[in-house]
């Protein structure tokens, strides 16, 4: 059975950001911003339904989905795109393919203990994010 991702989390390291949002295409300046970026992860997770929150001093995105229902998400605030998102579980991992003109675009969330695990991938890119759950 899947775990419950329900909790704050705060993060703690992140590893190969910039290749990740040079793979999305985001210009320079916003990509020197979003490297000084520490955002929190804010996770309601109620059966099939989530609200997974990215929280920042420069920008909060929020993404709502059903588990395994695919949808038209508008990252517009990200990097100017819609695609086809779809998430669903692999084992104990929450795995989301965004499908849309950027290839193998999407992540996956897991928990080792108290630490959120969250990898990006974009074209050949691969960003890695560790957050610690609060409460």
């Amino acid at each position: 059975m899947p775990p419950n991702l329900t909790g704050y989390y705060r993060f703690v390291s992140q590893k190969n950001l910039e290749d990740y949002l040079q793979a999305l295409n985001i210009n320079v300046a916003l990509r020197k911003i979003v490297l000084l970026l520490k955002p929190d992860k804010e996770i309601e997770h109620r059966g099939d339904h989530m609200v997974v929150r990215t929280l920042s001093t420069f920008r909060n995105y929020v993404m709502e989905f059903e588990v395994g229902v695919e949808f038209e998400e508008d990252l517009r605030i990200v990097d100017g795109r819609k695609c086809q998102t779809i998430v669903t579980w692999e084992e104990e991992q929450l795995v989301c393919v965004q499908k849309g003109e950027i290839p193998n675009r999407g992540w996956r969330h897991w928990m080792e203990g108290d630490m959120l695990h969250l990898e990006l991938t974009a074209r050949d890119a691969l960003c890695k994010q560790v957050f610690k759950k609060v409460r």
